[in-house]
């Protein structure tokens, strides 16, 4: 299973979209600082995040998510 999920940076409020197969693992790493794009925006917090059945899915939906149309749709969840 693979996860696209959406983190929410206490510091300035910006969203963070990604995809993995191990959110647990994931989250850990970002949190502690091992991503480079979140790395100076910590604490992160996990607001939202779906599981789709394969890879090519789950990255078409985080395409998705960076979008106009993806980000309405995130506001209208979050």
């Amino acid at each position: 299973m693979y996860y696209t999920y959406v983190l929410r940076s206490t510091i300035d409020n910006q969203l963070y979209i990604g995809c993995t197969n191990n959110l647990k693992n994931r989250l850990v790493k970002h949190n502690n600082g091992f991503v480079n794009s979140t790395k100076y925006r910590l604490p992160l917090k996990l607001v939202y995040y779906e599981v789709c059945l394969d890879e090519q899915k789950a990255f078409q939906r985080e395409k998705y998510f960076k979008t106009g149309f993806g980000r309405r749709f995130l506001s209208k969840r979050i």
